[in-house]
């Protein structure tokens, strides 16, 4: 089944929308958020619970990690990875773009590629677009991203019109590049804090032509409001037919602010990341499960949730386990977190469809600085 990107529902005042992504694994209904499984695994869980307590219908795996280990070539002899990590919906993989700008210390780049020490070993490698298709063939995820150049904030506008136009030179190359069959393959907007950098970065991508469009080189130190300036700006010029997807973007007043300005997709750490730190996120704000208040809590972290650890633990419990530092708190808290945002985006497809976003958005501002919950 080939890739297509369906608009469901457009809201006639604005960018935003409801929709659906096809592909040979199954339908991704937009907007998402994907579960990072960086290492083809979602840390903490089974992809049984993520796809079934979870709800999750597609999730993002790492090429740079998976390249190093245990190797793409591995992977591909043991049947791709899908059957490698036993994940039978959609795989996003990344192309290790924002590895470029994470370990920045052991890395060169120039137009032909980036040459790079693992960070595992110390070996040296060196990528170039085609090889990063290449491997991203090889592992046979269902959505495939071009290598980019993501720099870091604050940066010149010499710098980021330098990052962007090698970004566009290796969107070129990645887009001769074979891909696998069924996969769709998406072009990198990058420009730093630019509006007039991203706008030209946008728009050559588009004259390449590719399956979707993703924003990425944001959430890298620069303010909320500059992120979603370049965000507002951006999808302004993106072709409204194609999935829009902001990479690496993900507290969830930033998913609901960019859902309102037209975005489909979403990964970040956050979630998972913050579970195994014991930052626990509810419909009335974020809970740090370790403060001595839960101590003696019976209550659920979110009396209103309904994932597996409200329904059987209560805060004193979880609080016992990270104190403790037994496995079962990161997998209890990584159920609940990773429930929430997801059911955080059904909300937000539901008030998509009924015409209710703004709706939505004041009583998610509304519960989540409610002075009146206790904690």
């Amino acid at each position: 089944m080939a890739f297509k990107f369906t608009i469901e529902k457009a809201d006639p005042y604005s960018c935003r929308r409801l929709g659906i992504i096809t592909t040979a694994r199954g339908a991704i209904h937009t907007p998402v958020f994907m579960p990072v499984g960086t290492q083809a695994t979602v840390k903490a869980l089974t992809p049984e619970e993520v796809s079934g307590q979870i709800g999750a219908e597609v999730i993002l795996c790492n090429t740079y990690h998976l390249y190093l280990r245990p190797g793409y070539g591995v992977i591909e002899r043991l049947g791709g990875l899908h059957r490698f990590m036993n994940w039978s919906r959609p795989i996003l993989t990344d192309s290790g773009g924002f590895q470029i700008y994470s370990l920045s210390a052991l890395r060169k780049i120039s137009d032909d590629g980036v040459e790079f020490q693992s960070h595992i070993d110390g070996s040296t490698h060196f990528l170039t677009p085609e090889r990063v298709i290449e491997i991203q063939r090889a592992l046979g995820a269902d959505i495939i991203m071009c290598l980019d150049e993501c720099i870091s904030y604050p940066a010149s506008r010499e710098h980021a019109a330098a990052a962007a136009e090698r970004t566009t030179l290796w969107a070129a190359r990645c887009k001769q590049a074979p891909c696998g069959e069924g996969q769709a393959l998406f072009g990198i907007v990058q420009g730093g804090m630019f509006k007039e950098l991203r706008e030209k970065s946008a728009y050559e991508l588009q004259q390449i032509g590719f399956d979707g469009y993703a924003i990425g080189g944001l959430s890298v130190g620069e303010s909320t409001e500059a992120m979603l300036d370049m965000v507002e700006s951006t999808i302004a010029v993106l072709p409204e037919d194609r999935p829009r997807y902001l990479m690496g973007v993900g507290t969830p007043a930033d998913i609901v602010e960019c859902v309102g300005m037209g975005i489909d997709m979403f990964d970040c750490v956050l979630p998972t990341r913050n579970a195994r730190n014991g930052m626990l996120f509810t419909r009335r704000g974020k809970i740090a499960i370790k403060n001595a208040q839960y101590r003696e809590d019976d209550r659920p972290l979110d009396e209103q949730c309904s994932c597996y650890t409200c329904r059987n633990y209560s805060r004193a419990y979880l609080r016992h386990l990270y104190m403790a530092h037994e496995i079962l708190s990161y997998r209890l808290n990584t159920l609940h977190n990773l429930y929430y945002f997801s059911t955080l985006l059904e909300g937000l497809r539901t008030a998509l469809r009924e015409g209710r976003f703004d709706e939505f958005r004041r009583a998610f501002y509304r519960e989540q600085h409610d002075q009146n919950s206790t904690r």
